[in-house]
């Protein structure tokens, strides 16, 4: 398995593209999607056009937003640009169906889209992608928004996405003796906000549900003023990585 960070940061972050990231296993899976990933996506060398499988954590723009772009082009390469593209499924939480569904309707030339759209929608019963077994589990963020993390499986291996969360004792399960866990760190410990995590607080997960490896991202501007690593290695001995866009971690 393979991680590349492919945004580390938030919605206008001066210098990291927004949330996505790509999990390499016997299959390509990308996680949230949002703006400026898809720049980032294309630097990886990985065919976009061989993506089948996009995970969402939830649907705030900072996650989202760069799918709009991805999926047009992919109508355009398979209808006019000669190519062809398997086909695509969306997955997310409860209201996943409704937006995508608004969205094909709604968008020019999305519908109908030149190859299969699958949607699903999850929320605790785990399913698998060719080898690759995904459990996703509902996670505390805002209360009007659905929310999941998912945890991926592959040959004995296990990689945590959390999304956007806040501390709860569903994340911590999630993460239970994860090999690698990505977990939103939008704050310094001493500067925490709503509704996310800070440093702290990664780093007490990370120890409580016995997880190999810590990686903080998701970083609002603020978390680059401060020593986020060191703040969350006071709370968990592993090892940590300050996460950047397009860094990739082999697990």
């Amino acid at each position: 398995m393979r991680l590349t960070i492919l945004g580390s940061g938030t919605n206008l972050h001066p210098s990291r593209a927004a949330a996505g990231y790509l999990v390499r296993t016997d299959q390509l899976i990308v996680l949230d999607f949002g703006p400026r990933t898809l720049m980032n996506l294309i630097k990886t060398g990985v065919d976009r056009h061989r993506i089948t499988h996009i995970l969402f954590s939830h649907f705030h723009a900072d996650h989202f937003s760069d799918f709009i772009t991805f999926f047009f082009d992919a109508v355009i390469y398979a209808k006019y640009g000669g190519g062809h593209r398997p086909a695509m499924t969306l997955i997310g939480p409860k209201g996943t169906i409704r937006l995508f569904q608004s969205i094909m309707r709604s968008f020019p030339s999305f519908s109908p889209a030149p190859f299969r759209v699958a949607l699903k929608e999850v929320t605790t019963k785990p399913f698998t992608i060719g080898d690759t077994r995904i459990v996703p589990k509902p996670m505390v963020h805002v209360p009007d928004l659905s929310s999941v993390g998912y945890r991926i499986e592959h040959r004995g291996k296990t990689i945590v996405y959390s999304g956007d969360v806040q501390y709860c004792d569903a994340l911590v399960a999630l993460c239970k003796d994860a090999d690698l866990a990505v977990l939103d760190c939008s704050f310094p410990a001493n500067r925490p906000g709503a509704a996310h995590l800070h440093a702290g607080q990664c780093g007490q997960v990370a120890t409580e549900a016995g997880v190999g490896q810590l990686v903080l991202s998701h970083f609002y501007p603020v978390a680059d003023r401060y020593d986020v690593k060191a703040q969350a290695g006071e709370q968990y001995g592993g090892k940590i990585w300050k996460g950047k866009d397009l860094l990739t971690i082999p697990v």
